[in-house]
């Protein structure tokens, strides 16, 4: 069989092993151990546990299921709701500041968690209800809560970026270091939204009520006094102060990325057993259960997804797609724009761990080829991937949305968060034309590659 026809064979037959409704990483090991059968020697079949266990023994991949408890301990706990609770009690009397609290809200809890879905949850659970309250269209409500949850895959500690550091085999440091201009950037460009979109919605509603309209719940005059706000601050300061101390320890020198995680999911535990006396063995249950659940999903989706890439190696189908891509002298602006289509494409129907693990040996070489920078590469592959969550068919963001807000349409939810896909591709677009907003940092920091 041709190299071209066994390539062709292999992506067609992942595509209706993953369409007939497997889990994604029972899909990859079936695809990847059949043609370990049919088309490799024999022998191979005695390594299947070899090469598997050899790929995951990275000292990086370490870092997950840490980060993960970090995140299950602050997610399963009210940290997220006193976090985004005080951020709005300090923000609304700016326009559209409770738009912007959820904002906020969403990036400091995914920079303390690493997690879209558990940011969705977390701040969506608390943030909705009381936009909603206070007037809040429900589709927008739903979108920026989408939207804010998907900083959790760019902004360290980002559980996305880390397989995209072992996959590419570039530095982790870095890696996390160049997230934190776009993150920003991205967090600006939603506030910024808010901020136009409640003051259109107040309008609205004010104009209503001019005409002989019902009264929003926009046109209420909210007022909370300067002790109150004090009164705020004991419940989130420790866990703001836990993800300083975190940050300091990673990219001060002072602890490696799976020391960093072990520190963290340690001082997270103390400080919710401290701040709401959750210790207890009945209490700790959830955030336990949570963390082997999602430890184990993750771990095994990586660990089939390695051994996929293996074969697609061994059968040299990879080199060769790799090749292909570079024969055909595409400029080197066009072939980021058709990798990056490839990328939105894989994001209508697998989530981001699985693309990158899966990708990663075809279009990193052509890239790299091509003069790109991979750090570079992997934020604003990240920033494709956001819009992904967040864009159907499948959207994962949109799903959790849907879980804890069922009584909102899931058109108004879809609605609601094309306004922010749009807005994260204006941020690709200004990452392409400056590069410096990822990369300034890990340069400054760690010094130039």
């Amino acid at each position: 069989m041709s190299e071209l026809s066994m390539g062709v064979l292999y992506g067609v037959t992942t595509l209706i092993v993953m369409f007939s409704g497997l889990p994604i990483a029972f899909a990859l090991g079936i695809v990847a151990v059949s043609f370990m059968y049919f088309f490799m020697p024999a022998s191979s079949l005695d390594t299947v546990t070899q090469n598997v266990y050899e790929e995951m023994a990275s000292i990086t991949l370490l870092s997950i299921p840490l980060f993960i408890l970090k995140g299950a301990a602050i997610g399963k706990s009210p940290a997220g709701k006193d976090l985004y609770s005080a951020i709005h009690t300090w923000l609304h009397k700016v326009p559209g500041g409770l738009g912007i609290a959820n904002v906020f809200a969403c990036a400091l809890f995914a920079a303390m968690a690493g997690s879209s879905p558990a940011t969705c949850s977390a701040i969506g659970s608390a943030g909705i209800p009381e936009m909603r309250k206070r007037g809040y269209s429900p589709g927008f409500a739903a979108g920026i809560i989408a939207a804010g949850g998907t900083l959790g895959i760019l902004l360290p500690p980002s559980i996305t970026m880390i397989l995209y550091a072992v996959a590419a085999e570039q530095s982790l440091g870095r890696l996390f270091l160049a997230g934190i201009g776009p993150g920003v950037l991205l967090v600006l460009m939603f506030a910024g939204y808010a901020v136009y979109r409640a003051r259109k919605e107040y309008k609205i509603a004010l104009d209503v009520y001019q005409n002989g309209g019902v009264k929003s719940a926009y046109l209420l005059d909210e007022q909370f006094t300067f002790q109150q706000k004090v009164e705020m601050l004991p419940r989130v300061l420790p866990f703001i102060i836990l993800l300083i101390g975190v940050m300091i320890a990673l990219y001060g020198g002072f602890a490696t990325p799976s020391e960093t995680a072990g520190l963290g999911a340690l001082l997270a535990l103390v400080l919710i057993a401290v701040v709401y006396g959750i210790w207890r063995p009945k209490d700790l249950k959830p955030i336990l259960t949570s963390t082997i659940k999602e430890s184990t999903m993750l771990l095994l989706i990586i660990g089939m997804s390695l051994l996929y890439s293996y074969v697609m190696s061994y059968l040299h189908i990879s080199q060769n797609a790799a090749q292909w891509v570079v024969s055909m002298h595409l400029a080197k602006w066009v072939l980021l724009a058709v990798i990056l289509l490839m990328v939105v494409v894989f994001g209508f129907f697998l989530p981001p761990v699985s693309i990158i693990l899966m990708t990663a040996p075809i279009i990193l070489p052509p890239l790299k080829d091509a003069g790109f920078d991979l750090i570079w590469f992997g934020v604003v592959m990240t920033v494709v991937m956001e819009m992904g969550l967040i864009h159907p068919p499948v959207g994962l963001n949109i799903f959790v949305i849907k879980n804890i807000a069922p009584d909102i349409p899931l058109k108004d939810v879809i609605w609601g968060v094309m306004p922010f896909v749009g807005l994260m591709f204006v941020a690709v677009i200004l990452l392409c034309f400056v590069p410096e907003i990822a990369t300034y940092l890990p340069n400054k920091l760690m010094g130039v590659k």
